[in-house]
């Protein structure tokens, strides 16, 4: 449906049908993708495997944004929106019905390879879609809210996987209906595996749905293209633009290093139930991030950005510190507390970069987006140094050094355009 733009323009392909699906796939994306955190303490046990091989899972999903999102860029430029989200949702079905039909280690990282891919792939061709289809002056309001159901799905995803180990705990004559189904599809001695069938089926559905649902046509202006090598390489030769990468890796790499081992550590330190008290931790880490968004929001109304940035980088060496080395009901509460101040790192670093690089904004979302292999480096460090180090909460302060960069990025960012915030009478009479 288009609309007016505020100068009198005629809107560019603004459909709130393409908002709407947009925000459904941000859904998808993140009920898949969050699940690798509760199932860790079972990868361990399942298939015997060490700290460092266990972080290999989470390591195929997130390299996967590495390798694809800059091929993914050009691919929606040549072939739109349509064609992509189609072949990436079928993607994530092969990879969930593959694992969840041979589940096994090396099943699983070439599987979660090839669903990292897929969501690879939604990333870079929803967030210019976004903001086309939403407006641009509507676009930091749409990523917020997609945030917060991002938050959601992620808060969801733990609950329906703590649902389905416990109905597959019942004996076998009290099933039912999908419980019934998943334990005759699902290994005895694999019952997390079972999740992975909900995946297949959910985004086998969203493959219907893109196939028959007719998107609108988008037209992009020059910079929300995925560009050409040359831009590439132009910001490529930016210290700015290197600055932002680093950023996001070290953003993604505390928000997947926390969530990813949060469950383990629990369990591991405190005697926590990984199919209950370490999957509600995770799911809270996850909630608290959508109630932290709610109030950066309002935040981000009121203050310059690298403010709140600042502030909450302080709330979450607090709220870690305490998780890490606190008694048992201070680090259950406290570790999912950090997803509370972890909620605007994301979309105030994002937007940092995009309002301090003047053109090709389509690449430098490319560029952005492949720093989330930081969900793939950081966890395997955790891990790795864990196993070296023999000790779990060694290998976690590592978290300390990549909350440092997010914390510096408030210090150092110079944007040509800061956020617009509200001003109060005073602030007008003094201008």
């Amino acid at each position: 449906m288009n609309t007016k733009a505020n100068s009198g323009e005629p809107a560019r392909g603004r459909s709130r049908l393409v908002v709407g699906l947009v925000f459904l796939v941000f859904f998808v994306i993140s009920f898949l993708t969050n699940i690798l955190g509760p199932l860790i303490p079972d990868i361990i046990t399942g298939f015997h495997v060490s700290l460092t091989m266990a972080a290999i899972l989470p390591f195929a999903f997130f390299i996967a944004y590495g390798v694809m999102s800059i091929p993914a860029g050009f691919a929606v430029q040549r072939f739109g929106e349509k064609a992509l989200l189609i072949v990436a949702f079928a993607a994530a079905t092969a990879g969930a019905a593959g694992f969840a039909r041979f589940p096994g280690y090396a099943m699983a990282v070439s599987s979660l390879f090839v669903i990292g891919a897929g969501m690879a792939a939604l990333q870079v061709a929803i967030n210019p879609l976004l903001r086309v289809a939403g407006g641009e002056e509507h676009f930091a309001f749409n990523s917020a809210f997609a945030q917060l159901i991002f938050g959601i799905a992620s808060f969801l995803s733990p609950q329906v996987y703590a649902a389905l180990i416990h109905g597959l705990d019942a004996p076998a004559e009290a099933r039912t209906g999908l419980i019934a189904l998943l334990g005759r599809l699902t290994p005895a001695n694999l019952p997390w595996a079972s999740i992975y069938w909900v995946f297949a089926a959910v985004t086998a559905a969203c493959v219907v749905l893109f196939a028959v649902v007719r998107l609108p046509a988008i037209e992009r202006r020059d910079d929300e293209s995925a560009g050409t090598l040359a831009m590439y390489r132009q910001l490529a030769r930016s210290r700015v633009v290197w600055s932002y990468f680093v950023a996001i890796v070290a953003y993604v790499g505390c928000e997947q290093g926390t969530a990813d081992w949060m469950s383990p550590f629990l369990e591991r330190y405190h005697g926590v139930d990984p199919h209950q008290g370490g999957a509600d931790a995770v799911a809270y880490f996850w909630g608290l991030m959508t109630a932290g968004c709610l109030l950066g929001m309002v935040m981000l109304r009121l203050y310059d950005s690298r403010r709140v940035l600042f502030l909450f980088s302080l709330g979450a060496f607090v709220t870690l510190s305490l998780g890490l080395f606190g008694p048992t009901p201070v680090a259950v509460l406290a570790l999912p507390c950090v997803g509370f101040f972890a909620s605007i790192m994301w979309p105030t670093i994002v937007s940092l970069a995009l309002n301090s690089v003047p053109q090709h904004h389509g690449p430098l979302a490319g560029i952005l987006c492949s720093g989330i292999m930081g969900g793939a480096l950081v966890p395997l460090l955790i891990g790795w140094l864990g196993d070296r180090l023999g000790s779990l909460r060694l290998g976690m302060l590592f978290l300390y050094v990549t909350f440092g960069i997010v914390l510096c990025v408030a210090l150092w960012a110079r944007p040509l355009v800061t956020n617009a915030v509200l001003r109060t009478a005073s602030d007008t009479d003094r201008r």
